[in-house]
C-alpha cells in the first residue's frame, strides 16, 4: 500500500507542546477503499502498480456520473462500481446534471443499473432534482463521494451543504473533461453520526487486486450463472460451456455491461503477464 494513515481510519496520537502530532497506532479497519495507484517512475517492479487507499470505514459509496459536460460514459462508471463491490461496499450511483437530460434518453440506462440492484440518485443543483433524497440517504453513514473529473461532485456537495464553500472549476474545452478543484480528501462532519468524504477527481481508474478468475464476481448479475459454468475458473470469454455468455447471448445479461467486463479483463490479464 502506498498510504500509511487514511482519512476514515481511527488513530491514536500524541499531541506536541508546538500543534503537530504523531500518530502512534492506527486501529483495524472495518473496509477500505483503494485502487491502482498512479504510475510513479521508480516504483513497482516491471511494470507492478503499487495500492493506493482512498478512505476507509466507510458505510456506503456513491459514484457520480455526469448526464453530459463531461459526456456521460458507461465504461468508466462500470469501473469505479468494480472498484465499490470488490471492496465490499454499499455502493449507489449518483446521475448529476440531470437538467441537461433531452427527453427520456437516459431511461435505459436508469433501468439497467436498478435492474442490477443499484440505487440511483437523478440529481441537478440547478432543479435541485433529487437532493432532498440523496441528503437523506446520507445521514447516519460515513459516505465517500467518488467519481470523474468534472461531473459536478463539489457543486452537488455545496447544494447539500451550503456550509462546505467547496471550490468548483470549469469544463475544459480542449479534452471535455473537468479541471481538478478538490485536491486531496477531506471528511465532512454535517450533523449527527453523519460524514461525508470529498475526493478528488479521477481521470483514469483501475481495479486493484483482482484476478481475472475472480472478476465477474464483482459483476451482480453475473453472479446467478457463474456456478453453472462448466469451469470453475472460467474467465467467461472463450471458455466452453460457459453460463454467462449463454446469458448475454440470450439477453439476460446486458451487453454493454458485458462488454465493460471484457475490457477490465483485457487489462487485467495484460497486466498479470509481467
Amino acid at each position: 500500500m502506498t498510504d500509511i494513515a487514511v482519512v476514515g481510519d481511527g488513530v491514536d496520537f500524541q499531541l506536541n507542546d508546538d500543534g503537530s502530532g504523531v500518530i502512534e497506532t492506527i486501529h483495524k479497519r472495518n473496509n477500505f477503499l483503494s485502487r491502482k495507484a498512479p504510475k510513479i517512475k521508480g516504483f513497482g517492479i516491471k511494470g507492478e502498480r503499487l495500492e493506493q487507499v482512498i478512505a476507509s470505514n466507510l458505510d456506503a459509496l456513491y459514484i457520480i456520473v455526469s448526464v453530459d459536460e463531461p459526456e456521460f460514459n458507461n465504461k468508466t462508471l462500470d469501473r469505479f462500481l468494480i472498484v465499490g463491490e470488490s471492496a465490499g461496499l454499499k455502493t449507489k450511483i449518483i446521475l448529476n446534471k440531470s437538467d441537461l437530460i433531452v427527453a427520456d434518453e437516459f431511461d435505459e440506462i436508469i433501468a439497467l443499473y436498478q435492474s442490477i440492484g443499484y440505487e440511483i440518485f437523478v440529481c441537478s443543483t440547478k432543479s435541485r432534482a433529487g437532493l432532498e433524497e440523496l441528503k437523506k440517504s446520507l445521514v447516519g453513514n460515513t459516505s465517500l463521494f467518488w467519481g470523474p473529473s468534472g461531473v459536478g461532485k463539489s457543486s452537488l456537495l455545496t447544494a447539500l451543504y451550503p456550509t462546505f464553500e467547496l471550490e468548483t472549476g470549469a469544463i475544459s474545452k480542449f479534452h471535455n473533461k473537468g479541471k481538478h478543484t478538490t485536491v486531496t480528501v477531506w471528511m465532512h462532519h454535517t450533523e449527527a453520526n453523519t460524514n461525508i468524504i470529498d475526493t478528488p477527481g479521477v481521470r483514469e481508474i483501475e481495479p486493484y487486486g483482482i484476478k481475472k478468475e475472480d472478476l465477474g464476481h464483482y459483476f451482480p448479475e453475473f453472479v446467478p450463472f457463474i456456478n453453472e459454468c462448466k469451469y470453475n475458473t472460467c474467465t467467461h470469454n472463450h471458455e466452453p460451456g460457459c453460463a454467462v455468455t449463454d446469458a448475454v447471448e440470450k439477453e439476460e445479461i446486458s451487453y454493454e455491461r458485458y462488454d465493460s467486463y471484457l475490457r477490465i479483463l483485457a487489462t487485467t490479464e495484460s497486466e498479470e503477464r509481467f
